[in-house]
């Protein structure tokens, strides 16, 4: 090595062409002739200035933690009320959706709907009549009704094995078209009844409205069961498909 005073350097105090001075505390500068000899003060001096190169990288990723965090939270506000929005749609849709009716077991008020009630009824001798003595049948309730011609068009259509049995508050009048009150057979084998509700509770077994000028038609199979329900009728036309079914 060789002193700044060697190989034409100036000596301390004689900067050369003008140029400052190096300062007196820096001491001695040698110059090495390898420059690899200054290695391990170049190591040194980096292990010293390392911990002033980290601080600046721990403080940006700190503030990359917290940008994310930052970003994170709303994201997941969000994604919670999308969530919550859909299963209060779901739900919605759910409560909206037809659900098939429960099985409920038939009462006995609906069982009696489905079959003629077993009532006794007035008949023309003043005695009672059980509704259901003969089966199967067409029962016209005929209160408020001028039915004559029903009646006899009804007689005219059915079978001999089917009766047609007349219900009223009041005995019909015996006319030229209507056969006399009572449960005898009739001409062609035929039997017909006239028979009497003074309560009217054939009507309300039924669930019939008040009478309003025309008959009510029931029509019971051999067991008992109404085929069919007609809460009006002027014209035996309407009964023939049904009666058909007895």
């Amino acid at each position: 090595m060789t002193s700044a005073g060697e190989g034409g350097r100036p000596h301390e105090g004689e900067p050369p062409d003008g140029l400052p001075g190096i300062p007196k505390e820096w001491g001695v500068i040698v110059i090495p002739d390898d420059l690899s000899e200054l290695a391990d003060e170049v190591r040194a001096v980096q292990a010293e200035l390392h911990p002033h190169r980290r601080q600046p990288l721990l403080a940006g990723t700190a503030l990359r933690r917290l940008l994310r965090a930052g970003v994170r939270a709303p994201v997941l506000i969000v994604a919670m009320a999308v969530m919550v929005t859909i299963a209060s749609l779901l739900a919605s849709a759910w409560s909206q959706t037809p659900r098939p009716p429960s099985a409920v077991p038939a009462s006995a008020d609906s069982a009696a709907r489905d079959t003629l009630p077993a009532l006794e009824l007035i008949g023309s001798d003043g005695h009672t009549v059980p509704l259901r003595g003969q089966m199967p049948a067409v029962v016209l309730l005929t209160d408020g009704c001028d039915c004559a011609g029903l009646i006899t068009d009804t007689i005219t259509a059915i079978g001999p094995r089917i009766a047609v049995v007349t219900v009223s508050s009041e005995a019909p009048p015996s006319t030229g078209t209507t056969p006399p009150p009572g449960a005898t057979p009739q001409a062609q084998g035929k039997t017909i009844r006239h028979l009497r509700d003074p309560t009217g509770e054939l009507r309300r077994e039924l669930h019939l409205a008040e009478p309003d000028g025309t008959a009510a038609a029931v029509l019971v199979d051999h067991a008992g069961t109404i085929v069919r329900t007609f809460p009006r009728t002027a014209s035996v036309e309407t009964l023939l498909p049904d009666i058909a079914r007895l």
